[in-house]
């Protein structure tokens, strides 16, 4: 049970953070990616994607979707920090 937690934490924090540095340093002056709607679109994507790795023993579905929700927050987070100098 801790490791299926832990799994899960990784999960989340491995779409979170990773998402939310690349937002704020290469995506600062995209415009597109600074409008509301993107971070929905890019948890929704990345939901898909890791509920289609759930096919792999380790994965579980509800991995998946807290990857979408770990992507998607951390480019909203990425859009309102300021970029790092």
């Amino acid at each position: 049970m801790i490791i299926g937690l832990l799994l899960w934490g990784a999960a989340l924090g491995g779409g979170f953070i990773p998402t939310r540095n690349f937002v704020r340093r290469r995506l600062r002056f995209v415009d597109a990616a600074q409008k509301p709607s993107t971070p929905v679109v890019a948890g929704v994507v990345a939901a898909a994607a890791g509920i289609t790795a759930a096919a792999l023993p380790i994965i579980t579905v509800p991995m998946g979707l807290l990857f979408g929700i770990g992507v998607g927050t951390g480019w909203a987070s990425g859009q309102k920090a300021p970029p790092e100098s």
